[in-house]
């Protein structure tokens, strides 16, 4: 016989404690210096770009939305943003031909320059599209970032800036990912040129 399942509430606070007090711990150091990057890029007309894998890969998409549109809410007057997950034509094609660890570090090559910035989302930190993607924005001049969990894996030590929160749940680190990017968000909205 089948123990009774546990009280869906319990588990839900559970998971909402776990949050909290990686929140509560966290450094934001990292997060502060990526915010003054993006700014910079914002103000030079430069790029980012954003990668990641599965729910990462959809919180690449998001961030790319809000980072466009969220943070001025004025025609034509967001960052120069690319979710390198979110054309399948191109992934499938590179991913066929040059292999899936080449999908993001393919991209950066041909469309990325010096004082671009890379936002690498990983919950492992050691995906080898991820690890590729920080390799490619070396060689190319990039400032890199690598929002990660777990131990952070070969791209804590690749990314530029690490912003690390050692957590041991994939959902929780992909739920910082968003936390992080909307912290960016709202910080841009506020000192968004001309405002």
């Amino acid at each position: 016989m089948n123990a009774p399942a546990a009280r869906p509430a319990a588990q839900f606070a559970g998971y909402a404690g776990r949050l909290q007090k990686v929140l509560q711990d966290a450094s934001w150091d990292g997060v502060e210096v990526l915010a003054r990057d993006l700014l910079a890029c914002w103000n030079a007309k430069q790029q980012v770009f954003l990668c990641g894998n599965g729910g990462s890969a959809g919180n690449a998409v998001h961030l790319a939305n809000d980072f466009l549109y969220g943070i001025s809410k004025t025609y034509g007057s967001g960052l120069r943003v690319h979710a390198l997950p979110a054309n399948p034509s191109v992934l499938t094609c590179l991913a066929n031909d040059c292999g899936y660890d080449e999908i993001f570090a393919m991209q950066l090559a041909v469309q990325a320059g010096p004082g671009d910035v890379l936002i690498a989302l990983s919950g492992s930190g050691n995906s080898p599209n991820i690890v590729r993607a920080l390799e490619q924005a070396r060689k190319s001049a990039m400032k890199s970032y690598a929002i990660l969990g777990y131990s952070g894996g070969k791209a804590k030590d690749l990314a530029g800036v690490a912003i690390h929160f050692a957590v041991e749940d994939m959902q929780i680190a992909e739920d910082l990912q968003l936390i992080v990017g909307h912290m960016l968000m709202q910080w841009l909205y506020q000192n968004r040129p001309g405002a």
